[in-house]
């Protein structure tokens, strides 16, 4: 058991390695959207489905509370966090458009969509990544395994460069807490 502990850590290590040679300059790139978006007045949304629903819930909980300043709090949404809208929505027009019909009522022109996917290929986020990007909003994609269709609707997207889905998870949490540190530094020091 030990050293299948010691395998799984150098495994998330090696992944927190790339991700810092490979994309260190999209996560400063998406700090400045975040620093933009709010700046002008816009806010963010976020999605993302099972694991990926509770980082897009975490990342919005830091956004809107604090991550480690004292500073105002600033708009976010988690599009995963209403269960009367999520049924509603999933009955009468499909699971597929839980998310679509949420930016389309909740997105305005110079928001900022944020869609996390550890396979690129959620039905439901593309969708709502693409209504997005329609209606002015930019999007970033937190993604992993090659990007899958996800990819091509994000003007920012940050690949964790693993098909293994738990690290990819890791990763994307490490991205959140990274890009929460630097916005309220950017915007609050």
């Amino acid at each position: 058991m030990i050293s299948e502990i010691r395998t799984q850590l150098t495994a998330h290590r090696e992944v927190i390695a790339q991700i810092e040679r490979e994309l260190a300059p999209r996560i400063a790139d998406m700090v400045t959207l975040l620093v933009e978006t709010f700046a002008n007045g816009g806010k963010l949304l976020v999605m993302g489905n099972g694991g990926s629903a509770a980082d897009a819930q975490h990342f919005v909980a830091e956004i809107v509370g604090r991550f480690k300043m004292e500073r105002r709090g600033l708009p976010a949404i988690a599009l995963s966090t209403d269960t009367s809208i999520l049924t509603a929505i999933g009955n009468d027009y499909g699971f597929d458009r839980v998310f679509s019909r949420q930016v389309e009522a909740l997105a305005q022109p110079g928001d900022l969509v944020v869609g996390i996917s550890t396979s690129g290929n959620s039905p439901n986020v593309l969708l709502a990544l693409k209504l997005a990007r329609e209606n002015g909003c930019r999007t970033v994609g937190l993604l992993g395994k090659d990007g899958g269709s996800i990819k091509d609707v994000c003007d920012l997207a940050l690949i964790v460069p693993t098909n293994d889905t738990p690290r990819v998870q890791e990763g994307h949490i490490t991205i959140i807490h990274v890009v929460c540190d630097l916005l309220e530094k950017s915007m609050f020091s």
